[in-house]
């Protein structure tokens, strides 16, 4: 006879049926509950050792569905998470996305129940898959979840502590936190105060991000409220960013570094080594240094003319991507549009030239 020995998932995968089968039938007397649960068993194992994952996540969510209301966030928390990490299983990456649909829809269906507890489970089934369109649905899914600004605001600044947690993308963690702090704008005191902390966490992961320059963070309402408060404010507490693992060195560079790039979205792309070094307040001989550093960090393309004191630059990036920026790209495109066709033109000219000579 064969030894079946599961592996550490399954082997909760069916601790879970148990457990939820066990909760969901404890009121039918003891008489109907073990023949239940050891019949949900059974079928959990047929479907494991057949390779049936989305039947066995099908079977498991409708015993969790029965104790959503009725366990503790903890519990259920864990029961999610073992439910969840079944998308992993499948080879076919097709299968592993209609599970997500599965799984997704089913937490999506009653969304007044614990709806930051919602939130995070399924956010916690975006970052378990690998296909973009499984992704995709799963994330749509959490958006539509999240019906209003309230919810909206909950929901991003979960996102961003659970990519944080679970030492995901700093980017991606960044991008959700930022999208948390755009949400707080034309509010009272109170409810903008509430932003202050999560205001001052972006600040410094943008600060201490090697590879980070681009942001509109003080266009905020939610940043901007820092500066009229004296808690933050670096002249009066001369122990600040140290109490926030900050550096004063490492905030100068990255400040410079930005200060370059803007001298280097100029239209006339030329910057003289002068306002290099009136802008970075820095020394005759550490111009070039400090060019060099921001073409090393890939923020700027450019030429440094040494003899003429002049730094030419050919591209750089944005700051900031608003209006001003889509507007000056549009103008960009109509001329590259306008000389192409002009291009065009003058080849067509050329060819029906030759084509009337060699005819002759």
């Amino acid at each position: 006879m064969t030894t079946v020995v599961l592996t550490l998932e399954e082997d909760l995968a069916l601790s879970v049926v148990r457990f939820t089968a066990e909760k969901s039938w404890a009121d039918a007397g003891a008489d109907v509950v073990e023949p239940q649960v050891t019949r949900l068993c059974l079928e959990a194992q047929e479907s494991i050792l057949a390779g049936k994952w989305l039947e066995l996540a099908s079977l498991m969510l409708t015993s969790a569905e029965l104790v959503f209301s009725k366990e503790s966030e903890k519990y259920l928390e864990c029961i999610f998470t073992v439910i969840c990490n079944l998308v992993k299983k499948p080879e076919s990456l097709d299968e592993a996305h209609e599970m997500a649909e599965l799984i997704s829809t089913k937490i999506a269906q009653q969304p007044s129940d614990k709806p930051a507890l919602r939130l995070k489970i399924l956010f916690n089934l975006y970052n378990l898959l690998e296909n973009p369109y499984s992704r995709f649905f799963v994330y749509m899914t959490t958006l539509n979840l999240a019906v209003n600004g309230k919810d909206q605001r909950e929901l991003f600044l979960t996102i961003s502590n659970v990519l944080t947690e679970n030492k995901s993308s700093a980017k991606d963690a960044f991008k959700f936190l930022t999208k948390y702090l755009a949400t707080f704008s034309g509010e009272d005191a109170y409810t903008m105060g509430e932003a202050k902390e999560e205001a001052v966490r972006t600040i410094i992961e943008f600060v201490k991000a090697p590879d980070m320059f681009q942001c509109d963070l003080l266009d905020m309402p939610a940043v901007a409220q820092l500066e009229k408060d004296a808690k933050y404010a670096l002249a009066a507490n001369s122990t600040l960013l140290k109490s926030y693992g900050l550096v004063h060195e490492d905030c100068i560079a990255k400040m410079r570094l930005m200060s370059l790039v803007d001298l280097g979205s100029d239209e006339s792309g030329q910057i003289p080594y002068a306002l290099i070094k009136d802008t970075l307040r820095i020394n005759d001989d550490e111009v070039e240094s400090w060019v060099v550093k921001a073409i090393a960090a890939k923020l700027i393309d450019c030429k440094i003319d040494h003899m003429n004191q002049v730094v030419i630059v050919s591209h750089c990036v944005e700051r900031v991507f608003g209006l001003h920026q889509w507007q000056t790209f549009r103008t960009k495109l109509a001329t590259w549009r306008a000389n192409m066709s002009n291009v065009i033109s003058t080849i067509q000219a050329n060819k029906v030239t030759e084509d009337g000579t060699g005819a002759m």
